[in-house]
């Protein structure tokens, strides 16, 4: 309030982390005192919600706010909410300002602007990991599609002998992928369990990682899986359309 000058009694808005350490809780908070520097005791009039001060992945941290006319800073921000744009915006505010001081400097950022410079370490995580996230993914089904198509070579005369006495589609299928299913299942579980404990180290680097998120983890294992799955049945399908009689013959 503009009432809160230099000759008032000194008060201010703190938020709730503030309120929790030095009052204990925020019922208590309203109306106790505390000191500043200088010794100088002031009054709690409100508690606001906890946000971001410094970066966007910081913890909670204790905040307070004082009135404009008792801070005794030389530089102040306001914070204006509209449904104009900054280019119209900037003069009426401007104009307004500069009717009360025309001696004030006046220099307008946008909200966006502000968000895309501190998101920027962020999104370039995001960016960097999902690079390396997909070049992890083309080097799993490379490595899985090879191995397949290795198994599957060097079990073509047992799986045409296989064919020949009567296997089914399924049979021969189960047969050539075996193996390799069993590496999927056993490679999903192991990536499940790492992801899990990279969860908290995620959270730092990328803004608004949520640790243990099930859809996120599943969604990404059940992926890995599809890929995988891909990857096996283009050899699958070499063992399928294999004439036993022609397999028995070269071998």
């Amino acid at each position: 309030m503009w009432r809160d000058d230099e000759k008032s009694p000194r008060v201010a808005v703190v938020n709730q982390e503030f309120a929790r350490k030095v009052f204990g809780s925020e019922a208590k908070a309203i109306g106790s005192f505390f000191k500043v520097w200088g010794g100088t005791r002031v009054q709690v009039v409100g508690v606001a919600e906890d946000g971001k001060y410094k970066t966007l992945s910081e913890d909670p941290q204790p905040a307070m706010f004082l009135p404009i006319l008792q801070s005794g800073r030389d530089d102040t921000c306001l914070i204006v909410r509209s449904n104009r744009g900054p280019r119209d915006l900037g003069p009426v505010l401007k104009s307004t300002l500069h009717g009360l001081d025309p001696g004030l400097p006046f220099t307008v950022n946008t909200w966006t602007k502000e968000l895309d410079t501190a998101l920027f370490a962020a999104r370039a995580a995001s960016m960097a990991l999902g690079v390396l996230g997909g070049l992890g993914a083309m080097l799993a089904v490379t490595g899985i599609f090879g191995m397949a198509a290795y198994s599957v070579s060097k079990r073509l005369r047992e799986l045409g002998i296989r064919i020949a006495l009567g296997a089914g589609r399924s049979q021969v299928l189960g047969a050539a992928l075996g193996r390799a299913f069993r590496l999927l299942a056993f490679g999903s579980v192991a990536g499940l369990l790492l992801g899990l404990a990279a969860t908290k180290v995620l959270s730092f680097i990328v803004y608004q990682a949520t640790p243990r998120d099930p859809v996120v983890l599943g969604g990404v294992v059940l992926f890995m899986l599809l890929l995988g799955l891909l990857a096996t049945w283009i050899p699958a399908r070499r063992a399928l359309a294999a004439d036993p009689l022609i397999l028995l013959r070269d071998e």
